[in-house]
């Protein structure tokens, strides 16, 4: 084993041993299923982690995370988080979790800008969405002017309204948002909300971006 999973494992057993005795009857709920009121979809960089940087306990969100925190109505893991997290488990708030420094905003926006494509075939499939959505944001009137730091913060906060208003037109939150009854047993489906928000990783401060969207009165 390399010292750097070996240093991990550790981190995990100091872990336990502080965190477990104070928290023994939570480990046992946990142990018997989960109740988490937030889905968190967010990006999978390692600078971002969301238990850390919320301070959450375990069972508090359902989270998924991938390359730049895209939500597209195609992807299979997306949609079934996505299903999943409303109509079994209930949750009441969805957030989508953009970051500065993004890596995948800054490649979608190299890619833009340069019309040549990724080097990695599955990754320029992924990100053709985002690479669209660039794009169209850096010939737009409020993208003159600005710095390419500028630019890729501007594209990472809509990027953020733009997966919010995917997950909204999506089936699951269609029908939620209708009142139909879930298909999942147990815990049943509220009307969910869907908020967008920022995380600076040279602050650490996460930022609402103030573009709820709220289900239909």
């Amino acid at each position: 084993m390399t010292t750097t999973l070996a240093t991990i494992l550790s981190r995990n057993d100091s872990w336990v041993s502080s965190y477990g005795p104070a928290h023994i009857e939570e480990f046992k709920a946990n142990a018997q299923g989960q109740s988490p009121k937030v889905l968190w979809i967010g990006c999978s960089d390692s600078r971002v982690p969301e238990g850390v940087v919320c301070q959450t306990a375990p069972g508090e969100l359902f989270v998924h995370r991938n390359i730049a925190g895209q939500f597209n109505p195609k992807d299979d893991s997306a949609n079934s988080v996505l299903t999943y997290a409303v109509e079994a488990l209930g949750v009441e708030q969805i957030v989508v979790v953009g970051h500065t420094s993004c890596g995948g905003v800054a490649a979608s926006l190299q890619c833009a800008a340069s019309k040549q494509d990724l080097p990695s075939a599955p990754l320029a499939r992924y990100l053709t969405p985002l690479i669209s959505l660039a794009d169209k944001i850096r010939a737009s009137p409020e993208a003159q002017g600005l710095s390419e730091a500028e630019l890729v913060q501007l594209i990472t906060e809509r990027s953020v309204k733009q997966q919010m208003e995917n997950i909204v037109e999506s089936d699951v939150i269609k029908a939620n948002w209708a009142g139909k009854k879930s298909a999942f047993p147990g815990e049943a489906s509220k009307k969910v909300e869907v908020h967008g928000w920022v995380h600076n990783i040279a602050t650490g401060k996460i930022t609402d971006l103030g573009i709820s969207i709220l289900p239909p009165q």
